[in-house]
């Protein structure tokens, strides 16, 4: 395989971990006056991605927890928001097929009594 760089996936570069004593000097820079743009570009991360850790820092403070304990309670947070976003997909799941359960059972004979006998191939003897 000479000649042929490793590929990596998109997903493998978009996902990547920044120590937290990285992202604690970026956003003291932010907290410095310096512009999040400016900042962004010297770190090389996006702004968008910068202004999270801004907000985590912020919110941190004013709730006076460590950041990384707040982070876990986002990450929390959103598979909760996803859960609870399944949990409404199956439930309309359920309903669906119970009106059509119902269709099916309602479109049987409507009442108890016997009727005619269904009709069955003969047999060839």
């Amino acid at each position: 395989m000479q000649g042929k760089e490793l590929q990596v996936s998109k997903r493998e570069q978009r996902v990547r971990r920044f120590p937290d004593e990285f992202r604690s000097a970026a956003v003291q820079r932010v907290k410095n006056g310096e512009p999040i743009a400016d900042v962004a570009r010297d770190v090389d991360v996006h702004p968008q991605l910068l202004r999270g850790w801004v907000n985590v820092a912020d919110i941190a403070a004013c709730a006076k927890v460590p950041a990384a304990m707040f982070s876990s309670e986002v990450a929390l947070r959103r598979e909760n928001q996803q859960l609870k976003q399944a949990l409404a997909e199956k439930v309309l799941e359920v309903d669906f097929f119970k009106g059509a359960l119902q269709k099916v059972e309602a479109r049987r004979r409507p009442n108890g009594k016997a009727g005619a006998t269904a009709s069955t191939p003969r047999s060839g003897r």
